[in-house]
């Protein structure tokens, strides 16, 4: 083995390493979905003890965050767990609640951020007129997407309370994208326009 590797010439050794990083970057293409999807299964348990009373539940002990709301889209077959602070770590496991904003399901403009190829990859299919809900622990609200738009990561008008009950949802942009790290952001806004009656049970 060690005499085959040493009698590789200088444009074989490029081509070895060149295959060598294709396999580690698809073997990355394929961890990183692999980990949301997972995440959100483990995700279930600890939004069954938040929906029965608990606060503030792990999903897992070195957790620095806990699920604070369920986010879904029937148009788009989309059911997720909602964490508390959208920091790096947290995106990866789901989309998170931007601590800034009001908190789901409340008065104000709440922002949810999740990652464009990953959980909000779904964004980039969605229309006006479409229908999310947002359950919390104690209500389901039904929000209605008004408005679409691609803003720069610095446009303050993200955070801005608008008046009425808001629902805000971001991701990277473009999507699709090569290269990690955009300066735009893909921001879908929806408006409040009714309460459902509460599911029982985990889902």
């Amino acid at each position: 083995m060690i005499g085959w590797i040493r009698s590789l010439r200088p444009r074989h050794w490029i081509l070895l390493a060149i295959g060598m990083a294709a396999v580690w970057h698809l073997g990355m293409a394929a961890y990183i979905p692999l980990k949301a999807e997972v995440a959100q299964i483990l995700l279930e348990s600890a939004w069954s003890r938040t929906r029965a009373g608990a606060v503030h539940q792990r999903p897992w002990r070195w957790a620095d965050t806990w699920p604070v709301a369920r986010l879904r889209s029937t148009a788009h077959d989309r059911d997720l767990i909602v964490l508390e602070g959208a920091s790096g770590r947290n995106l990866a496991f789901g989309p998170a609640h931007i601590s800034a904003s009001a908190a789901p399901g409340e008065t104000g403009n709440s922002v949810i951020a999740g990652h464009r190829d990953t959980h909000f990859a779904w964004l980039e299919e969605v229309k006006r007129g479409e229908e999310i809900v947002v359950e919390t622990p104690r209500r389901s609200l039904s929000y209605r997407v008004e408005e679409i738009r691609v803003v720069s990561e610095q446009d303050p008008s993200v955070m801005a309370d608008r008046g009425v009950p808001t629902l805000t949802l971001v991701t990277c942009y473009p999507f699709h994208a090569v290269a990690p790290g955009t300066d735009r952001r893909y921001v879908v806004t929806a408006v409040f326009i009714g309460e459902r009656a509460r599911k029982e049970g985990g889902t």
